[in-house]
């Protein structure tokens, strides 16, 4: 694709649950649902989005209460939001799409997998763990310590700089800081669920995430991965894939360029000849 169409991508608004969801998109191919992480929007992912969009077609969204799309009176939830996704793809009549997300947006893409098996062929989690113990306990502590309270001091911040200059209603920046609080307190462990997915998945974690490499590894082992030998042919292989990232954080894997490096093979092979 080129820069002028990469600047100007298409973008519209979708009626799901009660909401006008906001998606734009970029390139054309094989639809990939691309979803940020928390306080972000589909900007977070700008330096990514040329080589993501050369061979297919990007959908990026704004979920419920961030970027250009407005709240509702509705609590944030992970499993809602992943019902927005689901009905997104019904919208736009795509059948199936690839399923990509980082952090909250990661937790989202999981459990549209879990919830909705039937729309995603490929799914890619990126900085996500399938259950709240999973994070540092420095993390935990940051989490159980956001709400309204937080918000004003954040207006000094870039993520207030994009919000206020996407949001159709830049005042509900307080509502949004007091609703992902009461999200990110709430406890989960998804293990069930993610033992059960059966499309090809990837896990993309950094060596220096808010996770441990040691959840990673527990994580992929939940979708059967990393409990044999691979074998000279593969034939030990599972469909799913694992990736650590060097020198990648929680708070800069979403633009590095070793993202699309190690996601972009998985995505390539088409789900039928993943093992």
């Amino acid at each position: 694709m080129t820069a002028t169409a990469q600047k100007n991508p298409i973008g519209d608004y979708a009626p799901v649950n009660g909401l006008d969801l906001y998606y734009a998109v970029h390139g054309v191919g094989a639809p990939l649902i691309l979803l940020h992480g928390g306080f972000g929007a589909t900007e977070m992912f700008d330096e990514l989005l040329p080589a993501l969009a050369a061979t297919r077609q990007i959908i990026a969204v704004d979920l419920q209460g961030h970027g250009r799309t407005a709240d509702i009176d509705r609590p944030l939830r992970i499993e809602s939001m992943a019902d927005d996704i689901a009905a997104l793809i019904a919208h736009l009549g795509l059948g199936t799409a690839t399923v990509m997300g980082y952090s909250l947006g990661g937790a989202v893409a999981l459990q549209t997998a879990i919830r909705h098996p039937e729309v995603v062929d490929k799914l890619v989690v990126v900085s996500t763990p399938h259950k709240r113990a999973a994070w540092y306990p420095e993390s935990l502590a940051g989490m159980d310590q956001l709400g309204a309270a937080a918000a004003e001091p954040m207006k000094q911040t870039p993520l207030y700089e994009l919000y206020a200059r996407l949001a159709p209603r830049p005042d509900d920046w307080t509502t949004l800081w007091a609703k992902m609080g009461e999200l990110l307190r709430r406890d989960y462990d998804w293990s069930a669920g993610v033992a059960g997915l059966t499309m090809p998945t990837m896990l993309v974690f950094g060596d220096a995430d808010s996770v441990s490499p040691a959840h990673a590894a527990e994580f992929f082992g939940l979708l059967g991965g990393g409990q044999r030998d691979g074998s000279w042919d593969r034939s030990g292989m599972t469909p799913h894939r694992l990736a650590i990232l060097p020198a990648a954080t929680h708070y800069d894997i979403f633009s590095s360029p070793a993202l699309v490096a190690a996601v972009t093979p998985f995505l390539d092979t088409s789900p039928s000849a993943d093992n």
